[in-house]
């Protein structure tokens, strides 16, 4: 943790030297102080508006694309001879091109319905992947008890492989979550009338260099507290999983 601290603290100097030194001629790399006194300036009035917008798109296509994942991880777990095609389908929906389909769904969809599109595509292979993991890591004697008892494929699955899928699904929640985010600012760079994606649009436009960095910190800093957040939720249900150690 001290180690951490220290690295930290040892980039934002290196980076506040850079930003006066090498890169003041060019202003392309701003030092870590303007940055902060331009969102300073910019403020809760600015920032709350986009912020909000940006966390909508993005929490609903987390929602419905983990939705999707998990009941495709189902289907599948309890169908074999289906996966296959359902992984290439899973497959080719996370190689699709963000910014290929994203006009075509923009084209095709009003309001915000194409950024939750392209936020739900972002997240549904990687959850899908973490799911399947999960229900094939059930132990295997728990498995053979329920069938002993007379319990078919669906009770095996209630009863034995939901639990022991909970920890490698939340290792895919935990990667969904900022995926999700990249995906609703990208749909928003592609239309949109708010979001961070707009503003960081019109900052470039406009050369607020400065404003441009804080946007992009502060749309670091919601995907790492995303990706926290559903660390923690997963550590909270899934108290019995295993930890690495220090």
């Amino acid at each position: 943790m001290r180690r951490g601290a220290i690295g930290i603290l040892a980039l934002l100097v290196l980076w506040e030297v850079l930003g006066r030194t090498v890169f003041a001629g060019t202003r392309a790399v701003p030092p870590p102080t303007a940055i902060v006194q331009q969102l300073t300036r910019d403020g809760f009035a600015f920032y709350w508006p986009n912020v909000r917008t940006t966390l909508r798109e993005a929490g609903e296509g987390w929602l419905w694309g983990n939705a999707i994942a998990v009941v495709l991880a189902l289907v599948l777990i309890q169908f074999p001879l289906i996966e296959r095609a359902g992984m290439r389908l899973a497959l080719v929906s996370y190689c699709l091109p963000v910014i290929a389909i994203g006009p075509v769904l923009a084209v095709l969809f009003s309001g915000d319905a194409s950024k939750v599109i392209l936020a739900a595509i972002s997240v549904i292979f990687t959850t899908l992947v973490g799911a399947l993991v999960g229900l094939r890591s059930a132990d295997r004697t728990s498995l053979d008890l329920v069938r002993a008892y007379g319990g078919g494929r669906w009770t095996q699955l209630w009863r034995v492989r939901l639990r022991f899928s909970l920890p490698s699904l939340f290792a895919g929640l935990r990667i969904a979550a900022p995926a999700a985010m990249l995906g609703a600012i990208i749909g928003e760079y592609l239309g949109a009338e708010s979001g961070l994606g707009v503003a960081m649009i019109n900052s470039q436009q406009s050369l607020a260099v400065e404003r441009t960095w804080g946007i992009a910190l502060v749309a670091t800093a919601l995907s790492g507290a995303a990706y926290g957040l559903t660390a923690l939720v997963g550590r909270v249900l899934t108290p019995w999983a295993p930890r690495a150690s220090r």
